[in-house]
């Protein structure tokens, strides 16, 4: 896999002792909230911090917008105590956590998807499952390869960067566990991939459903007025129960479309008693679940009714 080389740098916090005033970046007071998230859900979030902030003034927002992997060593290293990832912690994290006198909050808070986008211009809209594990594995390589293509020559998918939730997914869900290989490239964030795709026929970008809104304010629920276009896939190679879905919300709510995951969020504070806290709990409550229900094209944890409508 080729990759851009992605590094960060711990921060370190430092408390004083007197009078519990607060220090400039210290999240150890009662009305920080510091969130370490994958870059892929910071469109979503913005809209969660900036909606909890208007409901408690008090409260000093900071979201950290890094890889899925950044984000879980910062909660071990205690960087920060609030994780926002697509994996709940394994059982060795759990006990590492337990063994430092620090237990651990978890909860399902929506379900995400990946889309896949080509450029306006492009034919080749239809993929499959198996397409798409050809392709991270180093199968497949040119675009006459695939199921429906239409289009010839070199194929190259890309994706936001190494250690991203996005990388861990295609490994994992897509390659057996083995690590990408064939024409797979990094970009360093999902608005690179997007502008990668608008710029380069050919290419397939892979990202997050949430950044292919139509507007920064955008609460519609389809993907008008973008300059991309966004794939259909289907879980099946045979024509015959092939069900070419693009990730619409009813489509992830109804397991139809076959790229998604679950967002999690972590929480290590141990205090009863904090913005941090009632942030966590924001996020997986009524309000923190309407955001997501009515602001992006991630499916809520909370029971959705899904209806019909016959548009004449």
């Amino acid at each position: 896999m080729k990759n851009s080389l992605f590094a960060f740098t711990a921060l370190t916090v430092s408390l004083l002792a007197s009078c519990g005033s607060k220090t400039d970046g210290s999240w150890l007071t009662a009305d920080d909230v510091r969130v370490a998230a994958d870059e892929t859900f910071a469109p979503i979030l913005e809209e969660e911090a900036q909606a909890f902030g208007l409901r408690n003034v008090e409260a000093t927002m900071k979201m950290l917008y890094v890889s899925e992997d950044s984000a879980l060593h910062m909660l071990r290293d205690d960087s920060v105590q609030m994780a926002i990832v697509t994996r709940g912690l394994t059982d060795k994290e759990q006990d590492f956590f337990k063994a430092n006198r620090r237990s651990a909050l978890q909860a399902v808070i929506a379900k995400d998807a990946f889309a896949l986008i080509v450029d306006k211009q492009s034919a080749d809209t239809l993929f499959t499952l198996d397409d798409l594990r050809g392709i991270v594995s180093g199968k497949i390589t040119r675009w006459e390869q695939l199921s429906h293509s239409k289009r010839t020559g070199e194929l190259r998918l890309v994706f936001d960067k190494s250690g991203s939730s996005t990388v861990r997914f295609m490994r994992d869900s897509l390659n057996n566990g083995q690590p990408l290989s064939g024409n797979v490239y990094a970009q360093g964030s999902s608005e690179a991939v997007i502008q990668a795709v608008k710029g380069t026929p050919g290419v397939i970008g892979v990202v997050g459903v949430d950044w292919l809104r139509a507007g920064a304010d955008s609460t519609l629920h389809d993907f008008n007025g973008l300059d991309v276009q966004v794939a259909r896939v289907s879980r099946y190679a045979d024509d015959e129960r092939a069900d070419y879905v693009r990730p619409w919300q009813m489509y992830i709510g109804q397991l139809r479309y076959p790229l998604t995951r679950n967002v999690y969020a972590i929480t290590t504070d141990p205090r009863s008693k904090s913005m941090l806290k009632n942030f966590y709990f924001f996020l997986k409550g009524e309000n923190g679940q309407r955001i997501i229900c009515n602001s992006s094209q991630m499916m809520p944890n909370s029971p959705v009714f899904v209806k019909t409508v016959a548009v004449k």
